[in-house]
């Protein structure tokens, strides 16, 4: 492919709005997932920042871009500082630090709508020794499921 720049080189498709860029598909998952585990819909989100509900579903999506500006009014209206944004954001090898291992046809688990509703149920639960039992169940049933001893 020619390379109309000298010193710099292209890598991979350009973003486009069928081809959005890595950093603002990360970005917009991690604003769905604070926003699903606040319970709050796209459309108050959209209030809260003077968007329609369609303009938040496109960052989401990570169709549109979303500016420092705008950036800073959803830190504001999901209650995170900037940085919570860029967590967990793969690095240059393209490898998730602290993300699980997931092949490459899999969906993040931590991803899917599931995950957070039981993320939300689990700290609906105000008894703390209600919690923690439940948390020991939830272990102790994967572990039987691995082939591991509770």
């Amino acid at each position: 492919m020619a390379n109309d720049r000298p010193g710099r080189r292209r890598v991979g498709r350009p973003p486009t709005a069928t081809n959005p860029n890595p950093i603002d598909i990360h970005v917009g998952a991690r604003v769905r997932l604070r926003r699903t585990l606040l319970g709050m819909s796209q459309e108050r989100l959209g209030e809260a920042l003077g968007l329609t509900f369609q303009q938040v579903q496109k960052y989401e999506r990570g169709a549109n871009r979303v500016g420092a500006s705008r950036l800073f009014e959803l830190a504001k209206a999901l209650g995170v500082p900037v940085s919570y944004f860029f967590d967990d954001m793969p690095g240059e090898d393209g490898i998730e630090p602290s993300a699980p291992a997931v092949g490459p046809m899999e969906e993040d688990p931590m991803r899917r709508r599931e995950t957070i509703e039981l993320v939300r149920a689990y700290y609906r639960i105000t008894d703390d020794t209600a919690r923690r039992r439940l948390y020991e169940l939830m272990r102790s049933i994967a572990g039987s499921m691995d082939g591991e001893k509770p």
